[in-house]
């Protein structure tokens, strides 16, 4: 299963929008929905998106539109174009736009994710293939992490959310922070599910070390760092 990117997809068919959005998250995506391009336009202001699915024929704003308005507003997250279609002109329009690939209805859902996750690969490729704190690796790539040189069997989540925290080292993360990048517009705030995740990516991460690498910050959430900071990792 691939790791829980978030994902926005812009369609106004709510049946359309229902069936890619189960699809992604069965795939182990977050995905937030955007009826409009007005609504796309202000959700992709506001969250830290790491693609944009975007259908062409919209409501309010049409997705030529909205692609043009994130890409001046410089949204550097790849931008997968939905359309009907058949012009070439449309396409022609569509990558000129700023979108980085585009995909004609109907299509085929495993194209679709193999789409996605070739465009999610290139974007992470831009900002180097395996992040590293202390003895710890994450490829990108292939998803795998390592510690000392022993491999970590992580599940999508827990990769996730360790890749976060490594994109993020030293810097703490509140659990809202945490919430948006893991999870979808679906997570209850008030769940305990992140203390769960971080409980458990703590214990395939430290277990055995002497130097903990995830740390604790009462009230204020959760970092990954080499140093020890002066609160708890308990």
């Amino acid at each position: 299963m691939e790791p829980s990117t978030n994902i926005l997809v812009v369609e106004d068919e709510p049946l359309m929008a229902s069936f890619i959005a189960r699809g992604l998250r069965d795939n182990g995506y977050a995905v937030d929905i955007a009826s409009d391009g007005g609504q796309a336009v202000t959700q992709a202001q506001a969250k830290d998106y790491d693609l944009v699915l975007l259908d062409l024929r919209l409501p309010v704003k049409d997705g030529l539109t909205v692609c043009g308005e994130l890409r001046e507003q410089s949204f550097q997250s790849p931008i997968l174009m939905l359309t009907a279609l058949d012009g070439a002109d449309d396409v022609v329009n569509g990558l000129n736009s700023g979108a980085d690939d585009y995909l004609p209805k109907p299509f085929d859902f495993e194209l679709l994710l193999a789409r996605i996750r070739a465009l999610l690969r290139r974007s992470r490729q831009l900002r180097g293939n395996v992040l590293r704190v202390a003895d710890l690796s994450l490829d990108t790539v292939d998803h795998t992490a390592t510690r000392a040189g022993s491999p970590i069997r992580l599940t999508a989540k827990e990769y996730s959310l360790l890749e976060l925290l490594m994109l993020h080292a030293g810097q703490i993360l509140g659990r809202e922070q945490i919430a948006e990048h893991v999870w979808d517009e679906n997570f209850d705030p008030l769940s305990n599910i992140i203390d769960a995740y971080v409980k458990r990516l703590r214990k395939k991460i430290d277990h055995g070390f002497d130097r903990p690498l995830i740390h604790t910050r009462r009230s204020e959430g959760y970092l990954l760092s080499a140093d020890v900071p002066t609160f708890s990792h308990v």
